[in-house]
Protein backbone atom coordinates (compact mmCIF):
# COMPACT_ATOMS: atom_id res chain seq x y z
CA UNK A 1 0.00 0.00 0.00
CA UNK A 2 1.48 3.26 -0.76
CA UNK A 3 1.21 6.73 1.15
CA UNK A 4 -1.18 7.85 -1.06
CA UNK A 5 -3.58 5.29 -0.72
CA UNK A 6 -4.30 6.49 2.76
CA UNK A 7 -5.74 9.65 1.64
CA UNK A 8 -3.13 11.80 2.66
CA UNK A 9 -3.29 15.15 0.92
CA UNK A 10 -0.72 16.50 -1.30
CA UNK A 11 1.33 18.86 0.28
CA UNK A 12 2.40 15.89 3.05
CA UNK A 13 2.75 13.66 0.66
CA UNK A 14 5.40 15.44 -1.33
CA UNK A 15 7.26 16.11 1.85
CA UNK A 16 6.78 12.62 2.87
CA UNK A 17 8.27 11.45 -0.79
CA UNK A 18 11.39 14.17 -0.46
CA UNK A 19 11.92 11.94 2.65
CA UNK A 20 11.61 8.63 0.63
CA UNK A 21 9.21 6.98 1.87
CA UNK A 22 7.04 5.08 -0.28
CA UNK A 23 5.43 2.37 1.66
CA UNK A 24 3.91 3.18 5.01
CA UNK A 25 4.73 0.86 7.93
CA UNK A 26 2.40 -1.67 9.40
CA UNK A 27 1.64 1.38 12.05
CA UNK A 28 0.78 3.79 9.79
CA UNK A 29 -1.21 1.70 7.88
CA UNK A 30 -3.34 1.04 10.83
CA UNK A 31 -3.06 4.42 12.73
CA UNK A 32 -3.14 6.98 9.74
CA UNK A 33 -6.44 6.49 8.92
CA UNK A 34 -8.15 6.07 12.64
CA UNK A 35 -6.33 9.78 13.88
CA UNK A 36 -7.49 11.49 10.89
CA UNK A 37 -11.45 10.24 11.33
CA UNK A 38 -10.61 11.91 15.27
CA UNK A 39 -10.65 8.82 17.15
CA UNK A 40 -8.66 8.26 20.12
CA UNK A 41 -5.95 5.58 20.04
CA UNK A 42 -4.17 3.03 22.24
CA UNK A 43 -1.17 2.22 20.37
CA UNK A 44 1.11 -0.42 21.59
CA UNK A 45 4.34 -0.78 19.45
CA UNK A 46 7.79 -1.00 20.48
CA UNK A 47 10.88 1.37 18.75
CA UNK A 48 11.86 1.31 15.23
CA UNK A 49 7.91 0.85 13.93
CA UNK A 50 7.81 3.94 12.30
CA UNK A 51 5.59 5.39 15.09
CA UNK A 52 6.27 8.57 15.18
CA UNK A 53 4.98 9.12 11.37
CA UNK A 54 1.89 7.30 12.59
CA UNK A 55 0.77 10.57 13.81
CA UNK A 56 2.44 13.40 13.13
CA UNK A 57 1.37 12.98 9.58
CA UNK A 58 -2.34 12.86 10.18
CA UNK A 59 -2.02 15.40 12.88
CA UNK A 60 -0.41 17.71 10.15
CA UNK A 61 -3.00 17.01 7.93
CA UNK A 62 -6.28 17.71 10.07
CA UNK A 63 -4.44 21.00 11.62
CA UNK A 64 -4.16 21.93 7.46
CA UNK A 65 -7.55 21.30 6.78
CA UNK A 66 -9.25 23.72 9.32
CA UNK A 67 -6.53 26.57 7.84
CA UNK A 68 -6.80 29.50 8.49
CA UNK A 69 -6.09 28.56 12.17
CA UNK A 70 -6.73 30.84 15.03
CA UNK A 71 -4.52 31.60 17.94
CA UNK A 72 -3.01 29.05 20.56
CA UNK A 73 -1.98 25.21 21.01
CA UNK A 74 -3.79 23.25 19.20
CA UNK A 75 -1.32 20.04 19.83
CA UNK A 76 0.48 19.34 22.82
CA UNK A 77 2.64 15.83 22.44
CA UNK A 78 4.50 14.24 25.39
CA UNK A 79 7.78 12.41 25.57
CA UNK A 80 10.05 11.42 28.33
CA UNK A 81 13.66 12.62 26.51
CA UNK A 82 14.99 15.77 25.40
CA UNK A 83 16.80 13.55 22.47
CA UNK A 84 13.06 12.09 21.85
CA UNK A 85 11.39 15.72 21.83
CA UNK A 86 14.28 16.64 19.31
CA UNK A 87 13.23 13.87 16.92
CA UNK A 88 9.74 14.66 17.34
CA UNK A 89 10.11 18.04 16.04
CA UNK A 90 12.29 17.72 13.40
CA UNK A 91 9.64 14.77 11.98
CA UNK A 92 7.26 17.69 12.10
CA UNK A 93 9.09 20.13 10.46
CA UNK A 94 10.31 17.05 7.24
CA UNK A 95 6.45 16.08 6.96
CA UNK A 96 5.00 19.50 7.06
CA UNK A 97 7.26 21.26 5.53
CA UNK A 98 4.83 22.41 2.89
CA UNK A 99 2.22 23.01 4.77
CA UNK A 100 2.55 25.94 7.19
CA UNK A 101 2.35 24.59 10.24
CA UNK A 102 4.01 26.08 12.95
CA UNK A 103 5.46 23.72 15.65
CA UNK A 104 8.26 24.26 18.22
CA UNK A 105 9.97 22.24 21.07
CA UNK A 106 10.43 22.93 25.05
CA UNK A 107 12.96 20.60 26.96
CA UNK A 108 15.19 21.16 30.29
CA UNK A 109 18.64 21.73 30.56
CA UNK A 110 18.95 24.59 28.14
CA UNK A 111 18.42 28.37 28.29
CA UNK A 112 14.78 29.09 28.38
CA UNK A 113 14.74 31.92 26.52
CA UNK A 114 14.50 30.71 22.95
CA UNK A 115 11.67 28.65 23.68
CA UNK A 116 9.71 31.53 25.05
CA UNK A 117 10.48 33.28 21.93
CA UNK A 118 8.65 30.86 19.54
CA UNK A 119 6.05 30.72 21.97
CA UNK A 120 5.52 34.48 22.01
CA UNK A 121 5.59 34.13 17.93
CA UNK A 122 2.81 31.45 18.09
CA UNK A 123 2.73 27.66 17.33
CA UNK A 124 0.58 25.26 16.61
CA UNK A 125 1.65 21.60 17.52
CA UNK A 126 4.39 21.77 20.73
CA UNK A 127 6.48 18.73 21.52
CA UNK A 128 7.50 18.88 24.95
CA UNK A 129 9.06 16.92 28.19
CA UNK A 130 7.32 17.22 31.20
CA UNK A 131 9.55 19.03 33.23
CA UNK A 132 10.09 22.06 31.17
CA UNK A 133 6.28 21.87 30.43
CA UNK A 134 5.39 22.25 33.91
CA UNK A 135 7.89 25.16 34.13
CA UNK A 136 6.71 26.89 31.39
CA UNK A 137 3.05 26.70 32.32
CA UNK A 138 3.58 28.23 35.59
CA UNK A 139 5.18 30.61 34.19
CA UNK A 140 2.27 31.96 32.34
CA UNK A 141 3.84 30.86 28.68
CA UNK A 142 2.12 28.00 27.33
CA UNK A 143 -2.12 27.50 27.87
CA UNK A 144 -4.00 24.72 27.06
CA UNK A 145 -7.15 25.87 26.73
CA UNK A 146 -7.43 25.69 22.83
CA UNK A 147 -6.14 22.23 23.00
CA UNK A 148 -7.13 19.66 20.26
CA UNK A 149 -5.36 16.83 20.07
CA UNK A 150 -2.58 15.45 23.22
CA UNK A 151 -0.35 12.87 22.43
CA UNK A 152 1.29 10.76 24.88
CA UNK A 153 4.50 9.38 23.70
CA UNK A 154 6.45 6.33 25.22
CA UNK A 155 4.45 5.99 28.47
CA UNK A 156 5.83 3.13 30.07
CA UNK A 157 9.45 5.38 29.67
CA UNK A 158 7.40 8.16 31.64
CA UNK A 159 6.29 5.30 34.11
CA UNK A 160 10.86 3.92 34.44
CA UNK A 161 11.90 7.61 34.86
CA UNK A 162 9.04 8.48 37.64
CA UNK A 163 7.53 11.13 35.45
CA UNK A 164 4.10 9.88 35.71
CA UNK A 165 3.48 12.18 38.81
CA UNK A 166 4.13 15.29 36.38
CA UNK A 167 2.50 13.85 33.79
CA UNK A 168 -0.54 13.44 35.69
CA UNK A 169 -0.03 16.98 36.70
CA UNK A 170 -0.36 17.91 32.96
CA UNK A 171 -3.53 15.84 32.08
CA UNK A 172 -5.35 17.60 34.93
CA UNK A 173 -4.64 21.15 32.97
CA UNK A 174 -6.09 19.79 29.70
CA UNK A 175 -9.46 20.43 28.03
CA UNK A 176 -12.28 17.74 28.88
CA UNK A 177 -12.92 17.43 24.96
CA UNK A 178 -9.91 16.90 23.22
CA UNK A 179 -8.73 13.73 20.76
CA UNK A 180 -5.89 11.51 22.86
CA UNK A 181 -3.27 9.21 21.35
CA UNK A 182 -1.19 7.53 23.58
CA UNK A 183 1.80 5.07 22.73
CA UNK A 184 3.54 2.52 24.68
CA UNK A 185 5.56 -0.42 23.59
CA UNK A 186 4.74 -2.27 27.20
CA UNK A 187 1.85 -1.91 29.20
CA UNK A 188 2.10 -2.59 32.81
CA UNK A 189 -1.02 -2.26 35.05
CA UNK A 190 -0.34 1.35 36.08
CA UNK A 191 0.03 2.33 32.40
CA UNK A 192 -2.80 0.52 31.19
CA UNK A 193 -4.67 2.78 34.70
CA UNK A 194 -3.85 5.79 32.92
CA UNK A 195 -4.71 4.66 29.63
CA UNK A 196 -8.00 3.81 30.82
CA UNK A 197 -8.43 7.52 32.43
CA UNK A 198 -7.26 8.98 29.26
CA UNK A 199 -8.74 7.42 26.46
CA UNK A 200 -12.65 7.57 25.58
CA UNK A 201 -13.67 4.20 23.28
CA UNK A 202 -9.98 4.18 21.73
CA UNK A 203 -9.02 2.32 18.92
CA UNK A 204 -6.23 -0.15 19.41
CA UNK A 205 -3.47 -0.64 17.13
CA UNK A 206 -0.77 -2.99 18.00
CA UNK A 207 2.55 -3.76 15.91
CA UNK A 208 5.13 -6.54 16.34
CA UNK A 209 3.80 -7.88 20.39
CA UNK A 210 5.45 -5.28 22.68
CA UNK A 211 7.18 -7.82 24.51
CA UNK A 212 8.65 -9.56 21.16
CA UNK A 213 11.81 -8.53 19.24
CA UNK A 214 11.90 -8.02 15.50
CA UNK A 215 12.60 -10.92 14.12
CA UNK A 216 15.01 -9.72 11.20
CA UNK A 217 17.85 -8.40 14.12
CA UNK A 218 20.22 -10.92 14.53
CA UNK A 219 21.51 -11.68 18.21
CA UNK A 220 24.29 -13.36 19.75
CA UNK A 221 25.40 -13.62 22.83
CA UNK A 222 28.97 -14.18 24.71
CA UNK A 223 30.21 -15.54 28.03
CA UNK A 224 32.68 -13.58 29.40
CA UNK A 225 34.03 -12.59 32.49
CA UNK A 226 33.25 -9.11 34.09
CA UNK A 227 36.78 -7.58 34.31
CA UNK A 228 37.63 -8.97 30.42
CA UNK A 229 34.46 -7.28 28.55
CA UNK A 230 36.49 -4.09 28.03
CA UNK A 231 39.13 -7.06 26.20
CA UNK A 232 36.17 -8.54 24.05
CA UNK A 233 34.75 -5.22 22.86
CA UNK A 234 37.96 -4.45 21.71
CA UNK A 235 38.45 -7.64 19.93
CA UNK A 236 34.82 -7.25 18.69
CA UNK A 237 35.78 -3.82 16.81
CA UNK A 238 38.69 -5.08 14.91
CA UNK A 239 36.41 -6.09 12.36
CA UNK A 240 36.18 -3.41 10.08
CA UNK A 241 32.44 -4.31 8.77
CA UNK A 242 31.64 -2.74 12.21
CA UNK A 243 31.85 0.89 10.86
CA UNK A 244 29.50 2.14 13.84
CA UNK A 245 28.03 0.58 16.97
CA UNK A 246 25.62 1.67 19.45
CA UNK A 247 27.52 0.38 23.07
CA UNK A 248 24.36 0.45 26.02
CA UNK A 249 25.95 -0.01 29.84
CA UNK A 250 24.02 0.14 32.60
CA UNK A 251 25.53 2.80 34.39
CA UNK A 252 26.84 6.22 33.58
CA UNK A 253 29.99 5.89 35.28
CA UNK A 254 30.58 2.57 33.20
CA UNK A 255 29.45 4.89 29.75
CA UNK A 256 32.37 7.09 30.72
CA UNK A 257 34.40 4.23 31.31
CA UNK A 258 33.69 2.49 28.72
CA UNK A 259 34.61 5.87 26.35
CA UNK A 260 37.70 6.10 28.18
CA UNK A 261 39.02 3.01 27.74
CA UNK A 262 38.27 3.32 23.45
CA UNK A 263 39.69 6.62 23.25
CA UNK A 264 42.91 5.32 24.82
CA UNK A 265 42.90 2.57 21.88
CA UNK A 266 42.40 4.40 19.51
CA UNK A 267 39.05 4.53 18.35
CA UNK A 268 36.62 7.61 18.36
CA UNK A 269 34.09 7.45 20.84
CA UNK A 270 31.37 9.59 23.15
CA UNK A 271 28.78 8.63 26.09
CA UNK A 272 25.33 10.41 26.37
CA UNK A 273 23.81 10.02 29.74
CA UNK A 274 21.58 11.84 31.50
CA UNK A 275 24.95 13.71 33.42
CA UNK A 276 26.27 15.38 30.37
CA UNK A 277 24.51 18.72 29.20
CA UNK A 278 22.39 18.70 26.28
CA UNK A 279 24.56 20.20 24.10
CA UNK A 280 27.02 17.45 24.44
CA UNK A 281 24.64 15.24 24.19
CA UNK A 282 23.31 16.04 20.55
CA UNK A 283 26.89 16.95 19.75
CA UNK A 284 27.61 13.49 20.29
CA UNK A 285 24.40 12.15 19.05
CA UNK A 286 25.27 14.51 15.49
CA UNK A 287 28.75 12.92 15.23
CA UNK A 288 27.77 9.93 15.23
CA UNK A 289 25.11 9.90 12.95
CA UNK A 290 27.49 11.64 10.69
CA UNK A 291 30.32 8.84 11.41
CA UNK A 292 32.91 11.16 12.82
CA UNK A 293 32.41 8.44 15.98
CA UNK A 294 32.77 4.97 15.30
CA UNK A 295 31.14 4.20 18.94
CA UNK A 296 28.45 5.85 21.35
CA UNK A 297 28.37 4.33 24.71
CA UNK A 298 24.76 5.29 25.85
CA UNK A 299 22.49 4.72 29.32
CA UNK A 300 18.77 3.49 28.95
CA UNK A 301 17.38 6.64 29.73
CA UNK A 302 19.48 8.67 27.24
CA UNK A 303 19.18 6.50 24.57
CA UNK A 304 15.30 6.49 23.73
CA UNK A 305 15.85 9.37 21.51
CA UNK A 306 18.49 7.74 19.36
CA UNK A 307 16.94 6.95 16.18
CA UNK A 308 19.07 6.21 13.41
CA UNK A 309 17.82 4.18 10.13
CA UNK A 310 21.43 3.11 9.20
CA UNK A 311 22.77 1.73 12.68
CA UNK A 312 23.81 -1.99 11.97
CA UNK A 313 25.37 -2.62 15.32
CA UNK A 314 23.55 -2.76 19.04
CA UNK A 315 26.36 -4.20 21.83
CA UNK A 316 24.93 -4.74 25.14
CA UNK A 317 28.01 -4.36 27.29
CA UNK A 318 25.89 -5.19 30.13
CA UNK A 319 23.03 -6.69 30.52
CA UNK A 320 19.60 -4.85 31.65
CA UNK A 321 17.85 -5.20 35.00
CA UNK A 322 14.56 -4.95 33.16
CA UNK A 323 13.79 -7.20 30.55
CA UNK A 324 11.77 -5.29 28.70
CA UNK A 325 14.54 -2.73 28.05
CA UNK A 326 16.79 -5.77 26.22
CA UNK A 327 13.88 -5.36 23.47
CA UNK A 328 14.15 -1.27 23.07
CA UNK A 329 18.21 -1.66 23.08
CA UNK A 330 18.06 -3.83 20.31
CA UNK A 331 15.21 -2.01 18.61
CA UNK A 332 17.46 0.53 17.60
CA UNK A 333 19.15 -1.54 14.61
CA UNK A 334 17.25 -3.04 12.02
CA UNK A 335 15.10 -0.06 10.82
CA UNK A 336 13.77 1.02 8.01
CA UNK A 337 14.23 -2.62 6.56
CA UNK A 338 17.99 -2.62 7.17
CA UNK A 339 19.78 -5.24 8.48
CA UNK A 340 20.29 -4.94 12.22
CA UNK A 341 22.77 -7.25 14.72
CA UNK A 342 22.63 -7.53 18.87
CA UNK A 343 25.77 -8.51 20.24
CA UNK A 344 25.37 -9.23 24.14
CA UNK A 345 27.61 -9.70 26.56
CA UNK A 346 27.02 -11.70 29.86
CA UNK A 347 29.27 -12.59 33.03
CA UNK A 348 28.36 -14.82 35.71
CA UNK A 349 27.06 -12.46 38.02
CA UNK A 350 24.26 -11.63 34.53
CA UNK A 351 23.10 -14.68 34.34
CA UNK A 352 19.69 -13.86 35.93
CA UNK A 353 19.06 -11.20 33.66
CA UNK A 354 19.89 -13.16 30.87
CA UNK A 355 17.30 -15.66 32.13
CA UNK A 356 15.01 -13.22 32.40
CA UNK A 357 15.26 -11.55 28.89
CA UNK A 358 15.24 -15.34 27.10
CA UNK A 359 12.30 -15.94 28.79
CA UNK A 360 10.49 -12.85 28.09
CA UNK A 361 11.52 -13.23 24.22
CA UNK A 362 10.65 -16.59 23.90
CA UNK A 363 13.85 -17.60 22.92
CA UNK A 364 17.63 -18.61 23.43
CA UNK A 365 20.09 -16.24 22.50
CA UNK A 366 22.67 -17.96 20.20
CA UNK A 367 25.87 -18.54 21.87
CA UNK A 368 28.99 -17.69 20.43
CA UNK A 369 31.89 -20.12 21.98
CA UNK A 370 35.20 -19.17 19.98
CA UNK A 371 35.74 -16.60 21.21
CA UNK A 372 39.54 -15.23 23.13
CA UNK A 373 37.92 -14.63 26.36
CA UNK A 374 35.50 -17.48 26.73
CA UNK A 375 38.02 -19.00 29.31
CA UNK A 376 36.63 -17.52 32.42
CA UNK A 377 33.69 -16.48 30.70
CA UNK A 378 31.81 -18.64 34.27
CA UNK A 379 33.82 -17.77 36.73
CA UNK A 380 32.29 -14.60 38.64
CA UNK A 381 35.62 -12.53 39.53
CA UNK A 382 38.70 -14.01 38.01
CA UNK A 383 41.95 -12.82 39.51
CA UNK A 384 44.19 -11.09 36.95
CA UNK A 385 47.28 -13.45 37.24
CA UNK A 386 44.64 -16.77 36.29
CA UNK A 387 43.80 -14.62 33.35
CA UNK A 388 46.73 -13.79 32.28
CA UNK A 389 47.78 -17.42 32.68
CA UNK A 390 45.28 -18.47 30.52
CA UNK A 391 44.76 -16.21 27.33
CA UNK A 392 47.37 -15.59 24.98
CA UNK A 393 45.60 -12.79 23.83
CA UNK A 394 47.96 -9.65 23.74
CA UNK A 395 46.85 -6.94 26.19
CA UNK A 396 45.25 -3.48 25.54
CA UNK A 397 45.70 -0.09 26.47
CA UNK A 398 42.87 0.20 29.23
CA UNK A 399 45.20 2.22 31.86
CA UNK A 400 48.53 4.39 30.47
CA UNK A 401 50.44 6.29 33.16
CA UNK A 402 52.00 9.44 32.16
CA UNK A 403 55.78 9.04 32.26
CA UNK A 404 56.33 5.44 32.30
CA UNK A 405 55.27 4.73 28.52
CA UNK A 406 54.31 1.34 29.61
CA UNK A 407 50.77 -0.27 28.77
CA UNK A 408 48.94 -2.25 31.91
CA UNK A 409 45.71 -4.11 31.47
CA UNK A 410 42.48 -3.49 32.90
CA UNK A 411 42.71 -5.92 35.32
CA UNK A 412 45.75 -4.87 37.02
CA UNK A 413 44.10 -1.12 37.10
CA UNK A 414 41.64 -2.93 38.98
CA UNK A 415 43.47 -5.08 41.25
CA UNK A 416 45.39 -2.46 42.77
Amino acid sequence: MAFRKLEIIEPILKAVAAEGYTIPTPIQQQAIPLVLQRKDLLGCAQTGTGKTAAFAIPILQVLHEQKPLAAGIKVLILTPTRELAIQIDESFAAYGRYTGIRHTVVFGGVSQQNQTNALRRGVDVLVATPGRLLDLMSQGFVHLDKLQIFVLDEADRMLDMGFIHDVKKIIAKLPAKRQTLFFSATMPPEIQKLANVLLTHPAKVEVTPPSSTVDKIGQSLYHVGKMEKPELLLHLLENKEIKTALVFTRTKHGADKVVKILQRNNIRAAAIHGNKSQNARQGALTDFKNGTLRVLVATDIAARGIDIDELAYVINYDLPNVPETYVHRIGRTGRAGNIGIAISFCSAEERTELKDIQKLIGKTIPVIHEHPFAANAHVAAPAPVARQQQSSKPRRNFNSQAGNGQRRNYGAQRSR
